[in-house]
């Protein structure tokens, strides 16, 4: 059987050393805040947002959290980012997505400021990612580099396949992956779901990241045996969280993240660490 690829306790042993970060910014008399803003009522999202004031409390960061109804306009939404970039309280802001029809996501992440871009997602952030140069990482690219690393799993000078090319994970994952950095230093292919002959592909793969959000995308006849497999992407069947990665794949494996525990802990870590760096930069 596999060897988990453990992001809880991960995680918990990187809250625990950002609590000691947040402890000294504290000392100096900086509290560190995160904005979050929360748009319309969807329930995954809410509970998400949740989440990570739970996280934030647990380790000292100071949450100020903004929510607006679903019927909001474009402005109500961009005025309330305009507040909190203005806020010297607030280091970082989180805007949960999805927004609901009618807001310009694009718009709405382009008006936070980049210093304060907890989720590395701005355009000025994701140019230094392609740059090589010091910003904010996206965070569940840099969780899943994280959490390989720390289960020893060889990624310098592997193959990697990745399955997904979207924005928050599969784009600067491979970016990440490429670089010339510990922990990285990989050959990268990027596929996804249009691909022929995916599966040729990613038999080929030492590591695989599965990010299409398609439950059971990746089975144990697509995968070399000993390979690390990231299940990266879900999706919901009915109440259920359904990981990108089916349950066979654990019999052939090397390392493979569980459905519940891998890199959803390893994003939201990250995320807080984002948060602290944010303020820590201040002068």
């Amino acid at each position: 059987m596999a060897e988990l690829l453990d992001g809880e306790r991960l995680a918990g042993r990187i809250k625990m050393e950002l609590a000691d970060r947040v402890a000294r910014l504290a000392a100096l008399g900086r509290v560190v805040g995160l904005g979050t803003v929360l748009v319309g009522d969807d329930g995954p999202s809410a509970k998400y947002v949740a989440m990570k004031h739970a996280d934030c409390e647990a380790i000292g960061i100071r949450s100020y959290h903004e929510e607006l109804p679903a019927s909001a306009f474009q402005a109500d939404v961009e005025a309330v980012i305009d507040r909190l970039n203005g806020d010297p309280n607030v280091h970082s802001i989180l805007v949960q997505l999805p927004l609901p029809a009618g807001i310009n996501e694009e718009q709405v992440l382009l008006r936070i400021k980049p210093e304060k871009d907890v989720d590395g997602l701005h355009p000025t952030n994701l140019g230094r990612l392609v740059m090589g140069t010091p910003g904010p990482l996206p965070c569940t690219p840099a969780g899943i580099v994280e959490l390989l690393a720390a289960h020893s799993v060889p990624v310098e000078g592997q193959h990697v396949v990745i399955i997904g090319r979207g924005l928050t994970i599969g784009r600067p994952l491979s970016l990440l992956l490429a670089m010339k950095r510990p922990g990285c230093n990989a050959a990268v292919s990027v596929v996804h779901t249009g691909v022929h002959d995916m599966a040729a592909l990613t038999r080929t793969g030492d590591v695989i990241v599965a990010a299409a959000g398609v439950a059971g995308l990746v089975s144990a006849d697509m995968v070399k045996p000993g390979a690390a497999v990231v299940g990266a992407g879900t999706s919901w069947s009915g109440t259920k969280l359904m990981s990108d990665v089916a349950d066979d794949v654990a019999d052939v494996a090397g390392w493979i993240t569980p459905r519940i525990g891998g890199v959803g802990p390893m994003t939201r870590a990250m995320l807080l660490r984002n948060a602290v760096l944010a303020a820590e930069k201040v002068q």
